[in-house]
């Protein structure tokens, strides 16, 4: 497979992915040459430069990945990525003490004109009645999304002894309290707060969060920071606020419309003003952060693994991850061997999770089971994004339940899958919390590790069938890892489930139909 990093990525991620695929690093592309390109890779990295474009995604025909070394995908076409079935993944995590201790660092320089009296100073000049500043100490501190970075600035700056409040429709109290900070509704931030930090992503509701009509239920003498998304700020509101001295000052790192020209920076000739380009995630050890979180990100994509960070699906938190993490090979087989079971179109799954994954959230754990049940019948990929949305084109009715009913395993998967013929179920647990296991197809008990090929045979119940199987394997030079049998529900029958490392061919399984007493014999292969 080959890779596009299309932007300046710290080479460590790049010698990551050199590790699994052909890299070819071409930076600073015009769209043209992008989209002349784009076509012969499986997967793009990029930071926020390159513009991923419907245009560009258009014309992507064999892409699967599109890894963004860092937090915000507003350069990405997302719905467009989502359509195709293409993992959109970031890398949260990498930059966030970068991005928390340039927003400190920028609320201080603020605070105590550091920007403006370093110019002073080197033009010759020695001004001290100009930069006088105020503490910190005392004031209180709104934050605007307490997530991973706001929490951290909320810590920081309680060292300082400021008061931390709070808005962020998307936490707990209890996650507040732990972190120092209490939460209030959003017009109370605005007039509680003597400085306000905004840490939130771009969404329809965060857009122009801090506008003129919000700006005007702030106190007199508000200073504001904004280090995370450009479009969150209405700067010409802002810029009409510092003006009229509303606001006292503004610390500015990240702009509507970037590259800032003097054009568009509505700031130029205001000392109240401290400004960067974009340098939240400029340290090294964020850039080295990100660039090999979004590697293994891509290499679990191109891999068939669930990417933990993908923006296009649903968002699995550390807390559940660490759980559910070891059921996915396991959820993926199930579904493998429930299509070789189903004989015709399949109306409905269901599937129960017990024990501790019935205490936890399994959606993605269900989105496993259906990539291994589609993948296998049909010619497009299927993978983790777009599993759910083509079992919804299918019309293929899927339901998880959580069920706290004792059984003969403390956790396990039992899987329905319902066919205009009738109904299958299968149970798969893990042994030692890390062994997959298949434990019973339909009302037959087993103990199978869900890899090569699984041969299955219901026959009558009389001497030499085993024999007469192994003679005719074991001619055909095809290895026997494993061997059970036991009774079906039929009255006289029993299922030999026979476990083997290798394809077997027709005309191996036309001899094996052929053995008298075989009711019917059905290879399956485990791993689609």
């Amino acid at each position: 497979m080959r890779i596009l990093v299309s932007d300046d990525v710290s080479e460590k991620g790049v010698a990551l992915l050199r590790e699994h695929f052909d890299v070819d690093v071409k930076t600073n592309m015009p769209t043209e040459e992008l989209l002349a390109c784009i076509g012969e890779y499986d997967g793009l990295v990029t930071r926020s430069q390159t513009q991923v474009t419907k245009q560009v995604i258009d014309a992507a025909k064999n892409l699967k990945v599109i890894g963004r070394a860092g937090v915000g995908v507003d350069n990405i076409d997302i719905p467009a990525a989502t359509a195709r079935g293409i993992v959109v993944l970031n890398a949260p995590e990498g930059n966030t003490i970068a991005a928390t201790e340039h927003t400190v660092a920028m609320m201080m320089a603020m605070t105590r004109h550091i920007p403006q009296a370093h110019a002073s100073i080197q033009a010759g000049k020695w001004d001290r009645k100009s930069f006088d500043g105020i503490q910190v100490q005392g004031k209180t501190l709104g934050i605007i999304g307490v997530g991973r970075i706001g929490s951290r600035v909320a810590l920081r700056m309680q060292a300082m002894e400021m008061t931390t409040i709070g808005y962020d429709p998307y936490i707990t109290e209890e996650r507040a309290q732990q972190v120092g900070v209490e939460l209030v509704p959003f017009e109370e931030l605005l007039a509680k707060s003597d400085y306000i930090t905004i840490h939130t992503p771009l969404t329809k509701e965060t857009h122009n969060i801090i506008n003129a009509e919000a700006i005007a239920k702030m106190k007199d003498g508000v200073r504001i920071v904004n280090c995370a998304r450009g479009g969150c700020v209405d700067t010409e509101a802002l810029a009409a606020a510092l003006k009229s001295g509303k606001v006292a000052g503004a610390a500015i790192d990240v702009y509507p419309e970037e590259p800032l020209t003097p054009e568009n920076n509505p700031f130029i000739g205001m000392p109240q003003v401290v400004q960067t380009p974009h340098l939240g995630a400029s340290t090294i050890e964020a850039q080295i952060g990100v660039a090999v979180d979004v590697a293994y990100g891509v290499i679990d994509a191109l891999e068939g693994r669930p990417v933990m960070t993908a923006v296009n699906m649903a968002p699995i938190p550390k807390s559940v991850a660490s759980v559910i993490a070891p059921y996915f090979k396991l959820a993926e087989r199930l579904g493998t061997i429930g299509i070789y079971l189903a004989e015709g179109p399949i109306k409905a799954v269901e599937l129960e999770y017990t024990g501790e994954l019935a205490a936890t959230e399994t959606q993605a754990l269900t989105t496993a089971f259906l990539k291994g049940l589609l993948n296998p019948i049909l010619q497009d990929s299927v993978n983790f994004v777009n599993a759910p949305g083509i079992a919804k084109k299918r019309h293929l009715q899927v339901r998880d339940v959580k069920s706290h009913r004792t059984g003969y395993f403390s956790t396990a998967i039992n899987v329905k899958i319902a066919t205009e013929k009738g109904e299958h179920t299968l149970t798969g647990t893990l042994f030692a919390g890390k062994e997959a296991k298949i434990v019973q197809i339909d009302r037959f008990r087993l103990d199978f590790k869900p890899e090569g090929y699984l041969l299955l045979a219901p026959h009558l119940d009389k001497p030499n069938m085993i024999g007469q199987i192994a003679t005719v394997l074991g001619s055909a030079g095809i290895n026997i890892n494993g061997m059970q049998v036991g009774s079906t529900a039929i009255e006289g029958t029993n299922l030999m489930a026979i476990a083997t490392s290798g394809d077997i061919p027709n005309d191996i399984m036309l001899k094996l139909r052929g053995i008298e007493g075989i009711i019917d014999v059905k290879l399956i292969n485990c791993e689609g």
